[in-house]
């Protein structure tokens, strides 16, 4: 009994703030007709796109409580009111969120009253199943009618306000647009970086190397002493030469990646990063491994997030976790540190995502690969960056 009235309880405090945000809904009326009536006359057109964006405010705000009560995020798809006013005005009308969020408003108006519908049920379900529960011992059967009540009206808003399979899909391809642009960007960024890195490093200790044996050459002959140390200065020349190599074929690709692929070159870097880092791989070890491109983006991702901590939280410690997903691979990176970014776009530990944190250059690693990068820093921490990378096992 104790459990359905409890149940029951949540239910008519969802119930109530659907009713409070349906009167809401009700007073909004008079600004939809200003709106009409100002874009018929054309004097107050400017007044729709700003409509348009308070409707979808609403309904955002009805997406986030249905989805509490459900449990299940409903997606939010618009076209982005931007440019001119004719150009807004264009986008609001041609948008099909724009007539969904309408036709649930007008909708909302009737059914946003269901309340009125359990208020009454709860006298009647206090005695018909106080006594059906305590005398006969079993299940309510009146204050469950108010958590189906509840069910039905988020069952209705999901319905409404849910984005069609056409305006998912037209999202979806924008979104694939924008990250394949970002990736061809960074790919010409990246290519710009390793010519600099071998122009400016591996071909001059190269170019040094060869004018040093040319001297020994000529000095072999009349002063063999300077000769061999000229041989000596090339040989150390050349042993610079392997190290920006090096540095160059660790930026394209780590190597220990492909000898001990992802938990092994994890070890490692935790070993060299001078932290104390709490590595869970997942036993990634055994079984199939990822895709060298999943591998290597986090490798990366992990790389710059123990690089941030270092140099922001303000700790020495660090949790790094793999999670081998049915559809992908998990990456989380947990810190301690003093955090104090704001949202989900914010720097890891407190440098600020302007401030040098390489968060611009893991997104895009990440979204390259169709991933996502959500990050949590409140002041105070902890600060935790989670990557989800798709592959097939």
């Amino acid at each position: 009994m104790w459990k359905s009235v409890q149940r029951a309880g949540r239910a008519t405090a969802h119930l109530f703030l659907t009713a409070l945000m349906a009167f809401g809904t009700w007073i909004f009326i008079t600004v939809l007709l200003i709106t009409a009536v100002g874009t018929l006359a054309l004097v107050g057109v400017w007044l729709l796109p700003e409509t348009v964006l308070l409707v979808r405010r609403i309904a955002g705000a009805k997406r986030n409580l249905t989805a509490d009560w459900t449990g299940v995020k409903i997606p939010e798809v618009y076209r982005p009111l931007t440019g001119t006013v004719r150009e807004r005005v264009a986008t609001a009308v041609r948008d099909p969120g724009t007539r969904r969020d309408l036709r649930w408003m007008v909708a909302y108006w009737f059914y946003g009253a269901l309340l009125a519908l359990a208020v009454p049920l709860w006298p009647v379900g206090l005695v018909v199943d106080g006594m059906w529960c305590g005398l006969l011992r079993r299940k309510a059967v009146v204050l469950p009618l108010i958590v189906r009540l509840a069910d039905l009206e988020a069952d209705w808003s999901t319905a409404l306000l849910k984005p069609s399979p056409e305006a998912l899909l037209t999202a979806r391809v924008e979104r694939l647009a924008r990250t394949r642009a970002d990736a061809i960007a960074a790919h010409g960024a990246e290519l710009r970086r390793i010519e600099r890195d071998l122009h400016d490093g591996a071909q001059a200790q190269l170019v040094a190397l060869s004018m040093r044996i040319g001297l020994a050459k000529r000095a072999y002959g009349r002063a063999p002493e300077t000769a061999l140390k000229l041989l000596d200065e090339a040989q150390a020349q050349a042993e610079k030469a392997l190290a920006e190599l090096r540095n160059v074929v660790r930026g394209i690709h780590p190597p220990i990646l492909t000898d001990r692929g992802l938990a092994g070159a994890l070890r490692a870097l935790a070993a060299s990063s001078g932290l104390e880092v709490a590595l869970d791989d997942g036993g990634l070890d055994q079984g199939v491994r990822a895709p060298a491109a999943v591998e290597a983006a986090a490798y990366f991702v992990v790389a710059e997030a123990l690089t941030n901590v270092a140099k922001y939280s303000g700790v020495t410690r660090a949790e790094v976790r793999l999670v081998r997903a049915r559809r992908g691979l998990r990456v989380r990176v947990r810190d301690e540190g003093r955090g104090g970014a704001e949202g989900t776009s914010q720097a890891f530990g407190s440098g600020g995502e302007s401030g040098g944190s390489g968060l611009p250059g893991m997104r895009r690693r990440v979204a390259a690969l169709d991933g996502t990068m959500n990050v949590s820093s409140p002041v105070g921490g902890p600060t935790v960056i989670e990557v989800e990378l798709p592959c097939v096992w």
